[in-house]
């Protein structure tokens, strides 16, 4: 299983941006230090809070001192540019970082930017699958290619430098659960990054979202599995629950605020129409399907998901300013520590060896025969151990 994050950025509008981009780029240091296997950031141009206009910038220069967690866009909003120039940009990535790129993609999902640009929602997702494919085709031409479609058309262009990864780049898309996304993610193999929570609104549950993507990909005659699938929330640990709480209760306040008024108020509602008082810190958790509290709660929490969507491939961890940066790197620290090796199986050997040394003591203590052996294990396990 592999664990990731999803940084948006967000940031208060009140901070200096360049040291919270200094913080950003940190947090993808730690991440390599950590064992975290992914780290993707998006593209915002608007609304205050979300940063960073261009990602790929960002994730290059952190490539410089993270030599071994792969770096992704989540996302770039392909509406907003031409098709060529994304894939140029990310196969010169891809050879910075040789070979740890992704390019993840969607069609924007800030109210404010699809302002910005003009862009009718009914254009987004026809623009989204239109340049997935112009995308597609460029990383795996080896002679300039012609394209006439509806919202872009040229004669004559390829990427004269290819992808570092072989056969071509990988490609990730965001999707809320629409079959528009889904489907693209089959098509094309892409990892699916899907957001957690309760309210789905009129998309398939998460438990029907990963056959879609399987259909998709037989259609298309793509490869596809569920280790491409990864579900991103919101984590924060502490050494107790009510730690956890006092933490982020604050900032999970602060931030819902901004989130509420971009258009998302029905990802937080328990009902529609909830007036906005009612929508708390606890309550934005619980239909956000976040996981606060122990590194147990989180384990249980994982397994919960795992066995309500039928198993996915990867948690993704959205990042937030809730706390203090100190705070917030212990949280991601102990879910390095005790959650990340849980589902790995790093752990599983040492336990068992935990467990039998406290059942011998329990029969008398650890005593060895005359060849080195423990003489009190059970007969079933001592054959085990020289199988």
């Amino acid at each position: 299983m592999k664990f990731s994050f999803f940084m948006m950025p967000i940031h208060h509008p009140s901070e200096n941006p360049a040291l919270a981009f200094d913080r950003d780029i940190s947090l993808i240091h730690l991440a390599d230090e950590l064992d975290y296997d992914e780290f993707f950031i998006g593209e915002h141009h608007s609304g205050g809070w979300e940063t960073m206009p261009v990602p790929e910038m960002a994730l290059a220069k952190a490539a410089a001192h993270a030599h071994r967690i792969r770096l992704g866009t989540s996302v770039v909003n392909l509406p907003f540019h031409h098709p060529f120039h994304v894939a140029e940009r990310m196969t010169f990535l891809d050879h910075l970082t040789r070979g740890r790129a992704i390019l993840g993609v969607g069609p924007s999902n800030l109210i404010t930017d699809k302002k910005l640009f003009g862009l009718p929602n009914e254009k987004l997702y026809p623009m989204l699958a239109e340049s997935v494919d112009i995308i597609v085709r460029l990383l795996e031409a080896e002679a300039p290619i012609d394209y006439q479609g509806r919202f872009w058309q040229f004669r004559g262009m390829r990427l004269q430098l290819p992808s570092y990864q072989k056969p071509r780049l990988p490609l990730a898309i965001a999707s809320a659960g629409s079959p528009g996304s889904l489907e693209l993610a089959g098509k094309y193999g892409m990892i699916l990054m899907s957001m957690a929570g309760k309210n789905k609104g009129k998309y398939p549950p998460h438990a029907e979202q990963w056959p879609i993507v399987e259909a998709a990909a037989r259609k298309g005659g793509a490869r596809t599995s569920r280790d491409n699938w990864r579900i991103a929330t919101s984590v924060y640990l502490a050494e107790s629950r009510e730690e956890a709480w006092a933490d982020v209760e604050k900032g999970i306040a602060r931030e819902t605020e901004y989130f509420l008024s971009i258009g998302l108020r029905f990802a937080y509602e328990a009902y529609p129409g909830q007036p906005e008082g009612e929508i708390t810190p606890r309550s934005a958790a619980d239909r956000r399907d976040w996981i606060i509290g122990t590194p147990d709660d989180a384990i249980a929490h994982i397994e919960r998901m795992q066995a309500e969507t039928g198993g996915f491939g990867g948690l993704m961890l959205t990042t937030h300013e809730w706390t203090s940066t100190e705070k917030i790197r212990k949280s991601l620290e102990l879910f390095a520590r005790y959650v990340i090796p849980h589902f790995r199986g790093h752990t599983r050997a040492y336990h068992d060896e935990w467990r039998r040394l406290q059942e011998a003591a329990g029969n008398g203590g650890l005593t060895l025969n005359a060849d080195g052996r423990p003489s009190n294990l059970s007969r079933r396990e001592d054959s085990a151990e020289t199988s």
